[in-house]
């Protein structure tokens, strides 16, 4: 801070100076005591100056609204909204969010450290802040092809970043566990640079969180009972509580937190999907659904505000106090969370629920044509068993947890499986997309409900290869190379014909038209899916889109077949 600056806010604080501007008949939330006080809030260059009894060159009349800080989500991939971050902002914006911490983890996978940079380049000069944490695990495991990979040393000249807040979720945690150089080269990085390290302990045991805290880990989102949360409380963790998409494990988290614990929680999304964020909200659904859950509404505006800001050391966000950043939104009430007003460094920036500002970059895209794969042809989509018994990924609706189960299935005369519409039995294919590699993963998924047709998209978790999921080869090799003609994306294919596309240019991720558009085009492919019969109970995209994690428990699909991760082995798809 310039020290003409300092010298200015000192003399406003003291009431010397008037303000810039004056919010004067709101009720504040206290983030500190857990109270709702009354005053004048004083803001000059962006910053509180005071609360109290001011005076300023221009006020704003609260009408006896609720006043309090602005939301924060703490681990986000902004990928997984399907749009760029100036569009990303635009959504999240009018829903009081106006800080993330995002993990560029999937565009990553797909371009190493050019992917991290247009991220970085892409959200410069936005009325909205975008930090990032490094990727940690490109790829994330050994098991399957990705398009980079992110030695320590690419990720060490990041931390000159003045948005780089340190290393993302960790989820090798083999490779902590013994100690491997490379992961232990960037905890130290992350460490030396005094940065933060996110984790991802999905399925460890607590001697396990006893290793992640031991190698300075010290936050989680991927608790999804209310026994695992409990544990990374114990074990000194923050909690992040993820309401996504895919994963909504809210419900079963929110009655862990309580009086003594819950300034170690904050909120999260995760990953979620672009139509989910317009309808929904981000961390304001988050914290309507924790007081919808019982819990008090400032606790879960703390949760959302000072706690995240806390998590990250961002000492001068999350709350309404002098020394902090303006950034704040007004609501009605504290029950529905309607937010009507979002200011930005001091600044209006929605109105009525409505932006009000210029919120667009620049920047121009040159991270086209990353789809690349020999056309795909019936015969390479063949699955031979051994026997009528088969090894199945079974999804479990709204959860990134799959299940490992074994039934008969058909087979044709060649000995061959054959999808099963009756018994829910279908076709599971991942295409290596990014090297020509020709590698081709093969298995059966059950939960997705298709009655005909088939889905593909080449967002895969986390290495991003075509996945796709049918109920015949035609529709499936249909899909896969209109998707390569596309350069990335989604479809929905019937009967040889294409019933809905969405066009992802930007490393197979992300789309480069405005957030409306992309909203209509998801639109177009829910209808499509509902003409497939697909499940309604969860989104089938994203849930496809998670079906080739091989960290996340019990079964999945790479492109270099099916994985099982308890094992942390490819496993055959007959079962004898």
């Amino acid at each position: 801070m310039e020290r003409n600056q300092l010298t200015r806010r000192i003399s406003v604080a003291s009431g010397k100076e008037p303000a810039d501007t004056v919010v004067k008949n709101g009720r504040i939330i206290d983030v500190f005591n857990g109270e709702i006080i009354e005053g004048d809030i004083a803001i000059v260059d962006g910053y509180f100056a005071g609360v109290g009894k001011y005076e300023g060159k221009h006020t704003v009349d609260a009408n006896g609204r609720y006043v309090l800080p602005a939301f924060i989500d703490g681990h986000v991939h902004i990928e997984s909204s399907l749009v760029a971050p100036s569009e990303f902002a635009k959504v999240l914006l009018p829903h009081g969010v106006t800080t993330v911490i995002a993990d560029p983890h999937e565009i990553g996978n797909v371009l190493g450290a050019p992917g991290i940079q247009y991220i970085l380049d892409s959200s410069e000069n936005l009325p909205f802040d975008f930090y990032i944490m490094l990727p940690s695990c490109v790829p994330a495991t050994s098991f399957e092809n990705s398009g980079a990979i992110l030695k320590a040393e690419d990720l060490k000249p990041f931390y000159q970043h003045p948005r780089v807040l340190g290393l993302a979720e960790v989820m090798n945690f083999p490779a902590v566990l013994h100690a491997e150089d490379d992961m232990l080269n960037k905890i130290s990085d992350a460490k030396r640079f005094g940065k933060k390290v996110d984790g991802h302990a999905a399925g460890l045991s607590e001697r396990d969180l006893n290793v992640y805290m031991a190698a300075g880990i010290v936050t989680d989102h991927e608790s999804t009972t209310a026994l695992e949360a409990k544990e990374r409380l114990k074990s000194g963790m923050y909690l992040m509580i993820r309401e996504g998409t895919v994963a909504r494990d809210l419900r079963n988290l929110i009655p862990v937190v309580n009086q003594y614990n819950s300034r170690r929680c904050l909120f999260v999304t995760d990953d979620k999907h672009l139509d989910d964020l317009v309808l929904e909200g981000s961390i304001d659904h988050n914290v309507r659904l924790a007081i919808a859950e019982g819990l008090s509404p400032i606790t879960a505006i703390q949760m959302a505000t000072i706690n995240a800001a806390e998590c990250f050391g961002l000492q001068e966000k999350g709350a309404i106090a002098a020394g902090y950043k303006a950034d704040f939104s007004f609501v009605d009430d504290l029950e529905t969370i309607r937010i009507s007003q979002v200011y930005k460094d001091g600044i209006a920036v929605v109105q009525d629920g409505k932006l009000i500002i210029d919120c667009s970059n620049n920047h121009k895209n040159c991270l086209e044509k990353s789809v690349h794969f020999e056309e795909v042809m019936e015969m390479y989509l063949n699955i031979p068993l051994s026997s009528k018994k088969a090894s199945i990924i079974e999804i479990i609706p709204n959860s990134l947890i799959t299940r490992h189960i074994v039934e008969e299935v058909d087979i044709c005369g060649q000995g061959l499986f054959q999808p099963s519409i009756t018994a829910d039995q279908l076709k599971l294919a991942v295409i290596e997309r990014h090297h020509m590699t020709k590698q081709i993963g093969l298995g059966i998924v059950k939960g997705l409900g298709l009655k005909s047709g088939a889905i593909a998209t080449t967002i895969a978790h986390d290495s991003h290869n075509l996945i796709i999921a049918g109920t015949n080869d035609r529709d499936m090799v249909l899909a896969a190379n209109t998707i390569k003609k596309m350069q990335g994306g989604m479809i929905v294919i019937k009967d040889g014909q294409i019933l809905a596309s969405l066009e992802l240019p930007i490393a197979g991720l992300i789309s480069d038209r405005p957030y409306r558009e992309v909203y209509v085009s998801l639109n177009s492919l829910h209808i499509a899916l509902e003409k497939l019969g697909a499940n309604s109970h969860f989104n089938p995209f994203l849930t496809l889109s998670f079906l080739a994690l091989p960290v996340i428990p019990e079964l999945k699909l790479t492109d270099k077949g099916l994985f099982k991760v308890s094992k942390f082995e490819h496993i055959t798809i007959s079962s004898d």
